[in-house]
């Protein structure tokens, strides 16, 4: 990629509701950055050029003269001339199964580099399937799941890995969010994500039997089976399994690190966590209904028409206020389990018991409109700062695989988001 592009950053989607809260990041980060160069991007000029006055309100920065790029996601033309004025896209228009994939290809043409926010692993695993190659080839870095969706747990894999004396065999991960006296209320383009997803999730089993015919070697010793609703004694809460898109981000990771760096694949298992037994079964019972409901094109309308009716406004069209943004936080607690004794072959098992734990915990601000901006602002300006860290090669890549020996982590508990380890 030629230096001589006039931005290092293009906020592509800066119209939206997450990507309002993107340029904020950035214009509070220009700073610490010092010659960062950066613009906006969507579809109309003058919500774009509302977007910039805001933020100069907001940030008390006055960045109502910054560049604007006009570009949409359905004029494939204009999205090459964005990418080609820039180093690292930061695309912020979803659902991606919808949006995503023209912008991907526009930036391996146009050679920049891109970030996403998705939460959506057909997608996620589609652009690795269909664009790894393309992006090598193209000396391009593609790398998704890069918001709250999921840099804490794909890099808080990575960092209780690092900070295990031995070989890590099993981790549980148990997902608390803290909403504040105001509530819990996340956007509509999550939820409406979150369906299609569901809808289509018969997609994913095909793209991985293409993606990976030969599966990872399996541990000959499983993390302890629990039932389908639990009370964790390490966490105090209730817990079930968690449906997201970070266990199948984690999986990915593993596989490059089993592929490429010889490292023995960790196990993954996370969990979602309530403050009581009946709002687990409560919750229980709306993945149900939800589930059902997304699978067939009548009911799916139902739940995309009216998302606070079917989540008991969990999820709004309007979104949080900013009340409840600032009173909402979240924490992963990682349970690790392995060996204290560390095998030369990635491959070989272990005949023994795992005999060492350790709980590590990854903590921050409200997750989809705090923690998720400054994880992908953050991961867009260490492609642009240390790109010698960075994989060799350009490819399609998951956080933890891109970023494992650059400074993301630190640069993360720089800004609150904590990665700590508690227990050995």
């Amino acid at each position: 990629m030629a230096d001589s592009r006039p931005y290092d950053l293009i906020i592509f989607g800066a119209t939206g509701f997450t990507g309002q809260f993107v340029v904020d990041e950035v214009v509070r980060v220009a700073e610490e950055e010092g010659s960062l160069t950066w613009a906006i991007a969507g579809r109309s000029m003058e919500k774009l050029q509302k977007v910039l006055e805001e933020s100069s309100q907001r940030t008390g920065k006055n960045v109502e003269e910054k560049p604007i790029v006009v570009a949409d996601s359905s004029s494939y033309n204009s999205l090459l001339e964005m990418a080609k004025q820039t180093r690292v896209v930061l695309n912020c228009v979803g659902p991606y199964r919808f949006h995503g994939e023209q912008v991907v290809k526009a930036c391996i043409e146009g050679g920049a580099s891109h970030v996403d926010i998705s939460g959506e692993p057909q997608y996620l695993e589609k652009m690795q399937l269909l664009y790894n190659a393309k992006a090598r080839e193209a000396g391009v870095y593609i790398i998704g799941a890069c918001g709250f969706d999921s840099i804490p747990a794909d890099m808080g894999i990575l960092f209780t890995r690092n900070k295990f004396q031995g070989d890590l065999n099993a981790v549980e991960g148990f997902l608390n969010l803290s909403p504040g006296p105001d509530g819990l209320v996340l956007n509509y383009a999550t939820f409406e994500s979150a369906v299609y997803g569901f809808a289509d999730s018969g997609e994913l089993q095909p793209l991985r039997k293409a993606l990976f015919p030969n599966p990872l070697p399996r541990s000959a010793h499983r993390p302890p089976k629990r039932p389908t609703l639990f009370h964790s004694k390490e966490t105090d809460k209730w817990c079930l399994p968690f449906p997201g898109s970070d266990k199948s981000v984690v999986q990915r990771s593993q596989r490059f690190a089993f592929d490429e760096k010889k490292q023995r694949p960790v196990q993954f298992i996370p969990y979602f966590c309530r403050p009581s037994r009946f709002a687990a079964y409560a919750m229980a019972f709306f993945a149900v209904i939800f589930g059902l409901m997304a699978k067939f094109g009548p009911t799916r309308s139902l739940l995309l028409m009216f998302p606070s009716f079917f989540t008991a406004g969990v999820f709004k069209k309007g979104g949080p206020t900013m009340a409840q943004i600032k009173g909402t936080s979240f924490s992963w607690t990682f349970l690790a389990s392995g060996y204290s004794q560390k095998l030369q072959d990635h491959e070989a098992q272990h005949e023994e018991e795992p005999d060492k734990k350790m709980v590590t915990k990854v903590s921050g601000p409200e997750p989809g409109y705090v923690t998720t901006p400054i994880c992908m602002v953050q991961a867009g300006l260490v492609i642009v700062k240390e790109k010698s860290r960075l994989p060799k090669e350009g490819g399609v890549y998951t956080p933890a695989a891109a970023f494992e020996d650059t400074s993301l982590i630190q640069r993360l508990d720089k800004h609150n988001i904590k990665f700590q380890q508690l227990e050995e």
